[in-house]
């Protein structure tokens, strides 16, 4: 019973979707949850969840796609939230290290999609990158009601700490496999079980054994093993754990 609780399968990244969703339902993956970070991406998201009982979506506009946004996008992002397999708003958040001199739009994009989350009663899925402290900040001066999860957390211990404080969840992803990986191991003993999550991220950050190569769903299973190595228990107890989790979060019919 695996959950990918984090990926992007869509036509901009593989010429075979529907192969690799059906692969990856084949292989034990229960559910996915496929999220936009642009108006293409949230609305393909969505046709994708009405097309698979399996696929579930996220829509929102990301940190490196806000140049462009008007009130007429976030207009659309909110229209996209009322579909009844959409379950959270995101990705959204900061993203300093591909871009910090559109700082004030990242910040205008994340506030305006915390009030769409608010106003529908969804979760957010946030991405943060060089901007954990402003990230922090924006949450503790904006609350999200239904909370949401930190995606493809940065093993930084600091902000681990703040946002299972906020009442956040945690999603872990392929670096934590990395052989190079600092901190990983501390961090995730730093989460409880009750409030961790895990994803592929795919198609990017494939976990070892297959670091380098394009990820999909599929791989969630090495994400769950390292998990449980650190925990101590089962690949099976981390596998309903994290799934139960997401069903939770996500408010899924488990």
């Amino acid at each position: 019973m695996l959950i990918d609780s984090h990926c992007h399968v869509l036509s901009s990244e593989y010429d075979n979707v529907d192969e690799i969703i059906k692969d990856s339902i084949n292989s034990g993956v229960e559910k996915i949850i496929v999220n936009g970070y642009d108006l293409k991406t949230s609305k393909e998201a969505v046709e994708l969840a009405n097309k698979y009982d399996h696929v579930y979506a996220a829509v929102g506009i990301g940190p490196s796609n806000v140049t462009d946004v008007n009130d007429e996008t976030y207009d659309i992002i909110s229209k996209l939230a009322k579909e009844a397999k959409v379950v959270a708003i995101g990705e959204v958040g900061l993203d300093y290290y591909w871009n910090n001199e559109n700082i004030g739009l990242q910040r205008r994009a994340f506030r305006k999609q915390i009030l769409i989350a608010n106003l529908y009663g969804l979760p957010i899925v946030i991405h943060t990158r060089e901007a954990v402290m402003d990230t922090l900040k924006m949450l503790k001066e904006h609350m999200v009601i239904k909370k949401g999860v930190f995606h493809c957390c940065p093993l930084n211990r600091e902000l681990v700490k703040e946002a299972l404080k906020l009442g956040f969840y945690i999603s872990f992803a392929g670096p934590v496999t990395f052989k190079n990986a600092k901190n990983a191991d501390e961090v995730i003993d730093m989460v409880p079980l009750d409030r961790m999550l895990i994803e592929t991220d795919s198609p990017y950050l494939a976990p070892e054994p297959n670091r380098g190569k394009r990820n999909d769903s599929r791989n969630i299973k090495y994400i769950a093993e390292k998990i449980a190595n650190v925990k101590q228990i089962s690949l099976e107890e981390i596998s309903k754990i994290t799934y139960d989790n997401a069903c939770n979060v996500f408010e899924i019919k488990n």
